[in-house]
């Protein structure tokens, strides 16, 4: 019977048909059992199955296998191994030996074959294993083959290897310093010539990070680097400092841009940090010296203004108490002393004690109640005009504590260490006084206070001794009031020539590092100019871009030169709206959660039938996303922010305590499972640039100006925290009583440019009003044009249409901007109105929110903005 045979798919049915008579199997018939039991198994196997049976191992096998012999395949049956695998039998013939003569079995994984395919020797790798099948007698009498190709497999990982040391090669090439790091313990695996030559030639591969860095402890990378490994998130550093101390070197103080990149592996596992940066350490100073530079220049910049103020004050007030307060006054606000005062230099009759004149930044009291003070060897020198004294640490002056009976202040006097003092001397070398400085703390003033109150002391000289001689004059008899006023006449005319030498070289001194900056900024602009009307005269148009994106530039940086100058103390003007802050928040929630990211949970509790608030919905948003990213930042570990919404009604003590009116509110409140904050700062985090972040973390600003924003709300910020449990930051905002209006609008109809739009252009300025004329024409748009405020209402009140009025702020004449657009609003009241300004708004456009239909664009504006907006304005669609 041949049962054995049944089935099999088509090598069954091929076994069937074949003519064994020539084989040394013979006839199927005739097959011993354990022949026909391993075919069996053969036939109806899914895997890839053959036999070798006999002494010349004549081969079988299954559907699966076919692909195998590949051309081969029909040919090979029945026929002895060596015969069909003539051109691998140098390989497989010992190992089918091997397993035919111990009766062990044999099994090899990505085993090289070099195989004949279509008649070429082709490298072929494969996974097989090679089993014995005993006859009836026990002896071994056949090979059971089972197996797979994996050339696929093999080359391709043969390919990733090539590719993986293509890309060491370029790493080992970058600009930027690479390492890859392996584990949780951060081994280094590879590092380039760039991070070699950075941080020292160190025994890097196979290294922990914590081995090859140990300086780095406290520093935070290691913190850095755990994090990425167990949130599989990157992490990105902009300017962080380290502190290295190459092999053999001195500790020296870096400062790098990088990135750490977490390594998966196909199940998305972490395996390793990829870590790439550049050393910004010169970028970082450069930037820190301009800053410091624009701190000189606001410092020159408020000195000048006081200077300004000084002068003007002392060239028109002859009252001699006045002129030498100001002075006291002044000297208190250039130096930076905590008090100041101005000694006349007036003996008793003991010819010991002075006579205190003026006295600023304390109580007179402080000193009345003392007595005159004595010529001590302190003191004396002033008075003898023997120079300026200015002392780091008063108490530390070898003249200090040497005169009785005191030997130093006396009990109850203003704490003094950081003492300044110069004379005050007439034009005919009589001193007039001293003035005085002090500060409770050491090493208060430079010698650039030295040089500024010495020049103070001689305008306060000049000043004093025209307040004097008014006074000369005003107790003169009329015989003399002539040749007095004559020589009054001539004093003023020298102190007028003197005191405007004085002010010209303080604007020159105080000015020079403006113009420094500026014509850096210009140099930029006009050299790029310069070279772009070259190139293209030349016709030369290629690399002009770099041309055009230098003056851009150096004219952005200008322009924001410019604004911090205009604008130091701008406010910015609220747009409050009645809104629905339940539909904010939840609006909020999402960006929140992507924001601090998946270590934190966020959860929303929002009050039911919560009231609207009339509020900047753009600056509440802000403020929540500050409080989250705050919120965040002490919780490192991971945690629950809490955003919760409520109805408060605040009466009587709970209102005093918040200092709010009473009445009703909207409650937000944002908290966390953080760190909490110490007591001792708790009631400093609202004040301006305070902050407990590490440096380059955190300005100090964002609670500050949430703080501003609220109060200007009309509400009010309260905080609660616990240290080592969280915070709590209450946002209280006034409750509006009117309705919120609904988010959806009826569609405009769609307006097409140059369809009947007509814009009034209202500028002194010709260049700037003939580029918005430019901006408007090209768009499709009709214009007209005026150059002054009259001119443009005189159009207004004509009765020609008018889409949009686009309005400088500060015209010439007797109208600015905003008088044109509230007189036009008369007779068109939904007249749209765009304000330019090159001012901060709320200084141009007055403490007044702007009306609906209004908005307002600040000076200097990129073209293309302007354009965005004349279309948002008249709902031009595209």
């Amino acid at each position: 019977m041949l049962d054995f045979l049944l089935g099999g798919g088509e090598m069954g049915a091929s076994i069937r048909a074949h003519d064994w008579s020539s084989s040394p199997l013979g006839a199927p018939v005739d097959w011993p059992q354990s022949l026909r039991s391993a075919l069996s198994i053969c036939l109806n196997s899914s895997f890839p199955t053959a036999i070798y049976w006999g002494p010349t191992l004549c081969l079988l096998y299954n559907d699966a296998w076919a692909p195998i012999p590949a051309e081969r395949h029909g040919w090979a049956l029945g026929r002895p191994a060596q015969e069909v695998w003539s051109d691998i039998w140098a390989v497989v013939g010992p190992q089918l030996a091997l397993v035919m003569a111990s009766g062990e079995g044999f099994s090899t994984f990505d085993q090289r074959l070099l195989m004949n395919r279509a008649g070429v020797a082709t490298d072929t790798w494969w996974n097989y294993s090679f089993t014995p099948i005993r006859g009836e007698n026990g002896a071994v009498v056949g090979v059971f083959n089972q197996g797979h190709e994996t050339s696929v497999r093999v080359l391709a990982e043969r390919q990733r290897e090539l590719e993986l040391a293509r890309q060491r090669r370029l790493f080992e090439q970058a600009p930027g310093f690479i390492t890859v790091l392996r584990g949780p313990e951060h081994v280094f695996e590879f590092v380039n010539k760039a991070y070699v030559r950075l941080f020292g030639e160190r025994d890097f591969v196979g290294k922990t990070i914590r081995q090859v860095f140990p300086e780095l402890l406290g520093q935070g990378f290691y913190e850095w680097l755990d994090r990425v490994y167990s949130s599989g998130e990157r992490f990105v550093a902009e300017r962080t400092p380290i502190l290295l101390t190459p092999p053999g070197q001195p500790p020296e103080q870096r400062y790098l841009d990088f990135i750490y990149e977490p390594l998966t592996d196909e199940a998305g596992q972490v395996f390793g940090i990829f870590c790439e940066g550049h050393d910004v350490t010169e970028m970082h100073q450069a930037r820190a010296t301009l800053q410091a530079s624009e701190q000189r220049l606001r410092e020159a910049l408020a000195t000048l203004q006081t200077v300004h103020r000084i002068n003007t004050v002392l060239a028109g007030d002859l009252d001699l108490e006045r002129v030498v307060q100001t002075v006291t006054d002044a000297g208190v606000e250039l130096s930076g002393a905590r008090f100041g005062a101005y000694f006349h230099n007036q003996w008793d009759e003991t010819g010991e004690r002075l006579h205190l004149f003026t006295l600023s930044g304390a109580d007179r009291e402080a000193f009345t109640r003392l007595g005159r003070p004595r010529a001590t060897e302190v003191f004396a020198p002033t008075f003898n005009n023997r120079g300026v004294v200015r002392s780091n640490d008063i108490a530390r002056d070898p003249r200090y504590g040497r005169s009785a009976p005191h030997h130093g202040m006396p009990e109850g006097h203003l704490p003094v260490r950081s003492y300044l003092a110069v004379s005050v001397v007439s034009r005919s070398g009589e001193v007039l006084g001293g003035l005085f400085f002090g500060h409770p703390e050491p090493d208060q003033f430079t010698a650039e206070h030295e040089a500024l109150m010495t020049a103070l002391a001689a305008q306060a000289a000049i000043a004093i001794d025209n307040a004097r001689l008014f006074q000369q004059v005003q107790i003169a008899n009329e015989t003399l009031e002539q040749r007095v006023t004559e020589r009054s006449l001539e004093l003023t005319q020298a102190h007028e020539a003197l005191r405007q030498a004085q002010k010209m070289e303080a604007v020159g001194q105080l000015t020079g590092g403006i113009a420094h900056d500026f014509n850096n900024l210009l140099a930029g602009i006009i050299g790029s100019l310069e070279l772009l009307d070259q190139r293209l005269s030349q016709g030369r148009t290629q690399g002009i871009e770099r041309f055009i994106k230098g003056a851009q530039s150096s004219a952005q940086r200008a322009a924001a030169l410019t604004q911090r100058l205009l604008a130091f103390s701008r406010r910015q003007t609220l747009d409050p709206k009645p809104t629905d802050v339940n539909r904010l928040v939840f609006g909020m929630e999402d960006l929140i959660r992507r924001t601090v990211g998946p270590a934190i949970r966020i959860e929303v509790a929002a009050a039911s039938s919560l009231w609207p608030a009339r509020i900047d919905a753009a600056q509440l948003e802000s403020a929540l996303l500050n409080l989250a990213i705050n919120a965040r930042d002490a919780m490192p570990g991971g945690g629950v922010i809490r955003v919760e919404t409520r109805n408060v009604a605040l009466q009587g003590q709970a209102a005093v305590e918040l200092d709010l009116a009473p009445g009703d509110y909207l409650r937000v409140a944002v908290s966390d499972t953080g760190a909490g904050i110490a007591e001792d700062i708790v009631g400093r985090i609202f004040d301006p640039f305070f902050t407990t972040k590490p440096i380059g973390q955190g300005t100090g600003l964002g609670l500050s100006m949430i703080h501003g924003f609220v109060r200007q709300s009309g509400g009010q910020v309260e905080v609660f925290s616990c240290v080592g449990q969280g915070t709590t930051l209450s946002l209280y905002l006034p409750r509006y009583s009117g309705e919120v209006p609904s988010e959806t609008q009826d569609p405009a109809a769609p307006w097409v440019a140059g369809s009947g739009q007509q814009v009034l252009v209202v500028d002194d300025e010709e260049t700037v009003r003939m580029l918005v004329v430019e901006v408007l024409e090209e768009a499709g748009y009709r214009t007209l044009q005026a150059d002054s405020g009259q001119a443009g209402l005189d159009i207004l009140q004509s009765g020609v249409r008018v889409d949009l009025l686009i309005t400088d702020v500060g015209l010439p004449g007797g109208m600015n901007g905003r008088q044109v657009a509230d007189a036009a609003r008369v007779s068109r009241p939904r007249l749209k109105v765009l304000f330019i300004t090159g001012f901060a708004e709320s200084a141009a456009l007055g403490s007044a929110s702007l009306e609906a239909g209004m908005q307002v664009i600040t000076k200097p504006f990129v073209m293309a903005e302007l354009a965005s907006r004349i279309a948002e304005m008249l709902e031009v669609k595209g």
